[in-house]
């Protein structure tokens, strides 16, 4: 479905930007039919000398080798090479036929509407994992049409939700899905509304009809979130109040629903507790202990362990990588970890 001028002007007063501040060219993103039933994810784009991009074209293979713990390499059949992360504040989208915005000054385009397609084949082409693993990553993400959608939309479409089964007295294990889709579809596009029901609900057909049973947790982690993010740091008993009152009536909050995501400090006075997500720690395992060690000194097993738990290969265990990354040490009967390097 091509959008017209007056919904793109419409979406642009929603998101409350001033269109003569703006280019007159629109880049209208579409996605391929086979996309709609899929949630979208995470991708890395590797940057290759022009050698190794002639091998690949050329149908040979590369691999890329390495322990969790140790500097990954990527080896072509006779040499191996370094691989290093480029880290980017912007989000970098990749689009055959996409204009930068010096090339549209030139242009000098008048409210031109620019219709562009991306596809799962696409992807699946272009992404170096199995079509089972690159799915089933785009669904822990939580994202749609193949890029993540911000926060804040993802919480309006999920208010939209809660409310509407507020208003209608539903059980949060029973959300007809038909009914969301016809009452909220005037506010919102259906396919972000089916999206939000499936990032925060489990799907399920009872006597023909689709329902959702909304994940209680879920939805208490997200309201966490949305109050964290504004606050560098948050009196913890005050954010418990506001938290509860925050969700769903019906739903209860609780400490264990912010494991990997937000950080209590019991040893301030007062008690506060602040946003600390794994995804934004880095991914090698040195770099992310010196990171978590120089925010606390000493961690216990039970704070540390939901920061670390993605770093574990399949034979590896949060205790064996405490071994090898930190000390341990016996402070008031509990055991507590600090690192092994000093910490600047």
């Amino acid at each position: 479905m091509k959008r017209t001028r007056d919904e793109v002007d419409a979406t642009l007063q929603i998101a409350k930007l001033n269109a003569a501040e703006l280019l007159p060219a629109v880049h209208c993103l579409g996605f391929g039919p086979g996309a709609s039933g899929a949630a979208a994810g995470d991708f890395c784009l590797l940057e290759l000398e022009p050698t190794l991009c002639q091998q690949l074209e050329d149908g040979h293979s590369l691999v890329i080798r390495g322990d969790k713990d140790e500097q990954a390499v990527l080896c072509s059949k006779d040499k191996t090479y370094d691989l290093k992360i480029a880290d980017t504040s912007n989000m970098l989208l990749f689009i055959p036929g996409c204009k930068t915005p010096d090339q549209l000054k030139k242009e000098d385009s008048h409210c031109n509407i620019i219709h562009t397609e991306y596809t799962t084949e696409d992807l699946l082409d272009q992404i170096q994992a199995s079509e089972e693993e690159i799915m089933t990553q785009l669904q822990v993400l939580n994202a749609c049409y193949w890029r993540i959608l911000e926060f804040d939309y993802e919480m309006k479409l999920l208010n939209h939700v809660t409310q509407l089964v507020d208003s209608e007295s539903w059980s949060f294990g029973k959300v007809p899905l038909n009914t969301c889709l016809q009452e909220l579809g005037p506010l919102e596009p259906e396919e972000m509304i089916e999206h939000c029901l499936k990032c925060y609900g489990k799907k399920y057909v009872d006597e023909g009809e689709v329902y959702f049973e909304l994940d209680a947790d879920k939805i208490c982690r997200a309201a966490a979130r949305m109050l964290l993010q504004n606050a560098v740091k948050f009196n913890l008993a005050e954010f418990q109040e506001v938290w509860q009152q925050s969700v769903p009536e019906g739903m209860v909050t609780s400490l264990d629903q912010l494991k990997g995501l937000a950080l209590v400090d019991r040893h301030s006075r007062p008690e506060i507790i602040f946003l600390l997500k794994v995804d934004d720690l880095p991914e090698d395992n040195q770099e992310r202990f010196n990171s978590l060690f120089s925010l606390r000194e000493k961690w216990t097993e039970e704070d540390i362990a939901p920061y670390i738990q993605d770093l574990c290969g399949e034979k590896q265990t949060i205790g064996a990588l405490l071994t090898k990354y930190s000390h341990s040490s016996m402070q008031n009967g509990v055991k507590v970890y600090n690192s092994r390097r000093p910490i600047s």
